[in-house]
């Protein structure tokens, strides 16, 4: 699964209990969250599996711009700064699958 989300991009998968999340490579590193805006509780993209700012630097929730730290999920800027996107914990084996811990 790590060949499916290149860096810099991400990638939208449905889970067992009826959650999507999302997962994005940054430097080698992989990172998962609740596709859920703390501001409205709206699903962030608005093309499948487009999360990621223009540049590739930020997860922007496209309702209303809000940008996120790719590390973190904190909300750097837009309606909801300060709060956070809820992260997902992940497991990345030797076997290129990523699991939810």
């Amino acid at each position: 699964m790590m060949e499916e989300i290149p860096e810099r991009e991400a990638r939208a998968f449905d889970t067992d209990d009826g959650r999507t999340i999302f997962i994005t490579q940054r430097d080698g590193a992989f990172f998962a969250y609740n596709n859920v805006c703390p501001h409205l509780q709206t699903e962030l993209e608005f093309l499948e599996n487009q999360f990621l700012d223009r540049d590739g630097e930020y997860i922007e929730c496209s309702t209303h711009g809000a940008l996120f730290n790719v590390e973190s999920g904190e909300c750097i800027s837009g309606p909801c700064l300060g709060e956070s996107l809820e992260k997902v914990e992940i497991t990345v084996h030797s076997d290129g699958g990523i699991y939810l811990t």
